[in-house]
């Protein structure tokens, strides 16, 4: 098979992490004998230096002419700390979500066998934590107008909008999710407060005629947030808005022991993107210590999600737990600070086991 990808490495560690799973997709290649070709392209801070936009034409046309696209990290410190900067390179995110109608990401939450003493929580409420949540990607007050600032600055607005469309789509996602694995569903919103909320949750109920096997939960945002982490595996799909989901998702994966272990899959009209779901981490940007599993496991994702390549995928997976068990991680994972491989490192250990 020909896999056509578009790489967008991005900011701060993206570079980094970025090469190491392109090594790790071009060996997987080699061993089932698919055509790997890879274009790059600007995105975020660095192409906000280089052309002024962080998502520019050149750079959508190659992810709308690529078969998938896999996507680094995006933001910088400069931008972080300047609240009246007029152009930034979250902008250029939601540009290409937009653009792409990236409607759902998908986040597996799972915790691997070896790392259970590294989760802030006690071994018996993580072990065996295997759930997957769907966060609605282009509504909401990410995307609602009006939204800006008054004329004198004193006063800011953001606008919360959903449609039944968009609701409606994401929900047979989630229910279709559902269905495939153990059938229960929980719809997490703001009924009792939110106008947007209270349209989820209809919609919900006037689907949940159509999936009668499917057991749906009703929880509000904030007992969600508080649930995750006292019973995590409770949860088995779960879904929610854009902002809830941005919230719940980094929460959640706290409990794997490192953010750096969790990767995503953004699906819906056009090209897909795969990516990990931690940031740009600029403190760590060039010093090649970053964890670059998650980006690894972005790209067995994209082999599954992508192009239906189910044994790629389990292969990658399989080769990240095997590095996780004989310690061949990144400091954020490592008990003897001494040890630690290099982000390189990680990826030189991991591409040596693929090859065998």
């Amino acid at each position: 098979m020909k896999l056509n990808i578009a790489v967008l490495a991005g900011d701060g560690i993206g570079p980094e992490i970025m090469e190491q799973a392109i090594r790790v997709t071009k060996v997987v290649c080699q061993k089932f004998g698919h055509e790997l070709i890879t274009r790059t392209a600007l995105v975020g801070a660095v192409a906000i230096d280089e052309v002024g936009n962080p998502y520019p034409d050149e750079t959508h046309n190659l992810c709308m002419n690529s078969d998938a696209v896999l996507f680094g990290a995006i933001g910088h410190p400069r931008y972080d700390n300047d609240p009246s900067a007029k152009v930034r390179p979250e902008q250029g995110l939601l540009a290409m979500r937009k653009k792409l109608g990236l409607y759902a990401n998908i986040r597996p939450v799972t915790i691997f066998e070896s790392l259970l003493d590294k989760s802030p929580l006690k071994r018996d409420r993580v072990e065996g934590v295997d759930f997957v949540a769907i966060r609605e990607l282009t509504g909401g007050i990410y995307f609602g107008q009006p939204q800006g600032r008054s004329e004198d600055g004193n006063t800011a607005f953001d606008s919360s909008v959903y449609t039944r469309l968009e609701v409606e789509r994401i929900l047979e996602l989630a229910f279709q999710f559902a269905m495939k694995r153990s059938k229960r569903l929980t719809v997490v919103d703001k009924a009792n407060v939110l106008a947007t909320s209270r349209l989820w949750r209809q919609v919900a109920k006037e689907m949940e005629p159509h999936f009668p096997e499917v057991v749906v939960d009703y929880m509000f945002v904030d007992n969600a947030a508080m649930q995750i982490i006292q019973w995590p595996k409770k949860f088995d799909v779960m879904v929610t808005e854009n902002m809830f989901g941005d919230i719940l998702t980094d929460e959640a994966s706290v409990i794997t022991g490192s953010m750096g272990l969790l990767p995503s899959a953004s699906i819906g009209t056009h090209t897909s993107v795969f990516e990990p779901i931690h940031g740009s981490y600029p403190q760590a940007a060039g010093k090649n210590i970053a964890n670059p599993c998650a980006t690894i496991l972005s790209a067995a994702m994209m082999f599954e999600y992508a192009f239906s390549l189910m044994e790629e995928g389990a292969l990658i997976r399989k080769a990240v737990e095997a590095a996780i068990v004989a310690g061949a991680v990144t400091e954020d994972l490592c008990e003897d600070k001494s040890k630690a491989l290099s982000t390189s490192g990680v990826g030189d250990w991991i591409v040596d086991y693929l090859s065998k």
